[in-house]
């Protein structure tokens, strides 16, 4: 089976390992993502942030990596259909991009077309901000999202810091330190097979 087309909204500040980890290890197994950013062209750069829990109330943040953007957004605009799964990473970068009416025209393509939507951290609040998304499911997300996702007419699942959660062909997880349930349960929902021999 050939390798399927995921595409990645960021935004400034989006969490450095939810960008780097996913679309290494997607790109390990034969899939491309496409990293896009509002306003910004293949070969931009975007700052990321680096959260961690340290014995705060909330979070901290750190300045991360830059990360590369590998694909235009005027131009994955106009090749929705060319994508197979639209994935929402957190960190600071949802808070911002939901607004953005093409942002939201993205989510409600891949909503209503019943393709995959994959989501981990904040990047529930991306989806939130299309009426309808998570209206009916179970999603996990950073615990701060939880009144958000009510207000949307989802159910918050308050999952381990390492599981992620499925939902028909939505997967979720609470943060980066899920990542590798968040990524199997990704693969699974592509059809993506690995095979230890």
């Amino acid at each position: 089976m050939p390798g399927k087309k995921i595409l990645m909204l960021t935004g400034e500040f989006t969490e450095e390992y939810e960008i780097f980890v996913y679309q290494q290890a997607m790109e390990a197994v034969g899939h491309t993502v496409h990293v896009v950013c509002p306003d910004k062209k293949a070969g931009d750069r975007i700052k990321t942030s680096l959260h961690d829990f340290e014995g705060d109330q909330t979070y901290t943040e750190k300045l991360g990596h830059y990360a590369d953007i590998n694909k235009t957004f005027s131009e994955a605009e106009r090749q929705l259909d060319q994508y197979d799964a639209v994935y929402c990473a957190g960190g600071r970068g949802p808070e911002y991009i939901r607004t953005d009416k093409r942002v939201q025209a993205i989510v409600r393509h891949f909503h209503e077309t019943q393709k995959p939507i994959f989501t981990i951290c904040h990047g529930v609040q991306i989806l939130i901000a299309v009426d309808g998304v998570v209206r009916g499911k179970k999603v996990a997300a950073l615990g701060a999202c939880e009144p958000e996702v009510a207000l949307a007419g989802g159910t918050y699942i308050d999952l381990s810091p390492t599981d992620a959660y499925v939902d028909g062909t939505m997967v979720s997880a609470k943060g980066w330190t899920a990542l590798a349930a968040f990524i199997r349960e990704c693969l699974k929902v592509l059809g993506t097979e690995i095979r230890h021999t």
